[in-house]
């Protein structure tokens, strides 16, 4: 009887109440947990030198990411995840625009977290894997397990397009199935559904850049590379960066 209602005092001291501050912790915990396992997918393919992984495992990994991500919080926040996703919300009316910048800020932080704890997580496979220098490019780079780079030969123009594109074919996709008038999708499957449509991206659209989709997975990450030693070359682009560059 007393540990009971010590727990549900407990309950009532920790509940939140705020709806805006709840939104934005499920959102952060969301974004969390899909950039964690989309990092760890490309960290084991990369700094294991594609024995524990590879390009597979890696798309699955960012795919798989996306449904948890969306189990995670969804219910809650709606589980974006992605800053093009809020704004297109925003732009069919779905959405508040005022809390546009306050879900862009907290997808960034939640990816910048997990950049670190996978770069945790990693931390010993990363720098035997790079002899003791972070690197952004040359055949042991370690930059790309956390940001995304162009393909050597691909222009900052048609970077930009096929991003446009593929973040295009995403947001419009994931509109068609969140719309009651089209063929529904199974009730508590739509996770499931989005996870495909990203695998089907990242396997038809993801070599010219990687496959972002999502400012936030690539911002927050990139930023955290910045500070924790590989340097401003995070942020340039140069031809022939590649492993080969």
């Amino acid at each position: 009887m007393g540990t009971t209602s010590f727990l549900t005092k407990a309950q009532g001291l920790l509940r939140i109440r705020n709806q805006l501050v709840r939104e934005c912790l499920a959102e952060l915990l969301a974004t969390f947990v899909m950039m964690t396992i989309t990092l760890s997918s490309a960290a084991q393919k990369i700094a294991f030198l594609d024995t524990k992984g590879n390009i597979i495992t890696s798309y699955l990994g960012g795919a798989l990411g996306v449904m948890a991500g969306i189990y995670t919080a969804g219910g809650i926040s709606g589980a974006h995840m992605n800053p093009a996703f809020s704004l297109a919300m925003c732009l069919i009316e779905q959405f508040p625009w005022w809390k546009f910048p306050i879900f862009v800020v907290v997808q960034i932080v939640g990816s910048f977290i997990s950049a670190g704890a996978v770069y945790i997580l990693y931390y010993d496979a990363i720098w035997h894997y790079s002899n003791g220098t972070l690197t952004v490019s040359g055949p042991q780079e370690t930059a790309s397990i956390f940001a995304t780079y162009p393909a050597d030969f691909v222009s900052v123009a048609n970077g930009f397009l096929d991003q446009v594109i593929g973040t295009g074919v995403l947001i419009v996709v994931v509109m068609g199935i969140m719309d009651p008038r089209n063929k529904p999708v199974p009730k508590g499957l739509e996770p499931v559904v989005v996870a495909l449509l990203v695998l089907s991206i990242e396997c038809s659209m993801g070599a010219n850049c990687g496959c972002p989709l999502n400012p936030a997975r690539d911002i927050g990450p990139r930023l955290f590379t910045y500070l924790a030693g590989w340097g401003p070359e995070v942020f340039r682009w140069v031809e022939g960066r590649g492993r080969g560059g």
